[in-house]
């Protein structure tokens, strides 16, 4: 039986008191980004495979330009009901800060119609991913590449060359609202701490 790959996201979190998800059952394929302002402002990339959100840390965030590769970190696996954490993390808990759901929905894997066809955990194992990403902001092909492992594997987040790519777009700036309930991360964070407050 494989270990249970949502450990290290258990070890590192209160989670009674950060509120954040302890992992629920499924295995869809979707993915979400979250928008986390912690001790540093960056997106987390999540893809949901092998039952667990796998996770990489993208301090500039996602771009639609091709020519631009934005390095991804890799980080712990966290549990699939997570793709729907919107909320604060107080402090002193593992990332505090404010966490916003910048877009979400379904993908398909591309490599899984390549010759011979490629499924998400061997591709992953291989360090090459390659999804179609079906998102409210994000649409279109998007590669991820590690380049160097160690503790925390550095990847680079590539839009791939297709008919979403668009190198005048700059999402990260433009739109900046929930997908889930259209709130700013300063509205987030001050419904978190009203939150806080009432308790």
């Amino acid at each position: 039986m494989s270990k249970d790959p949502l450990n290290e996201y258990r070890r590192k979190r209160n989670l009674g008191a950060s509120r954040e998800p302890a992992g629920g059952a499924g295995d869809a394929p979707r993915f979400v980004i979250q928008k986390h302002d912690a001790s540093r402002l960056h997106y987390d990339f999540r893809l949901a495979f092998d039952g667990a959100l796998k996770s990489w840390a993208v301090p500039k965030g996602p771009s639609t330009d091709p020519r631009e590769k934005r390095l991804a970190v890799q980080v712990e696996d966290h549990p699939l009901d997570y793709a729907d954490f919107e909320g604060v993390i107080p402090e002193g808990h593992y990332g505090a800060g404010t966490v916003m759901v910048w877009d979400r929905g379904g993908y398909r894997n591309l490599l899984a119609d390549k010759d011979p066809p490629k499924d998400m955990a061997s591709a992953y194992r291989d360090g090459l991913l390659e999804v179609w990403l079906d998102g409210d902001k994000l649409k279109g092909g998007y590669a991820l590449k590690r380049f160097r492992d160690g503790d925390k594997p550095q990847w680079l987040l590539i839009k791939m060359d297709d008919e979403h790519a668009d190198a005048r777009r700059n999402p990260t700036s433009t739109q900046n609202r929930s997908v889930k309930s259209g709130r700013t991360l300063a509205r987030i964070a001050r419904d978190g701490k009203a939150e806080h407050d009432h308790e």
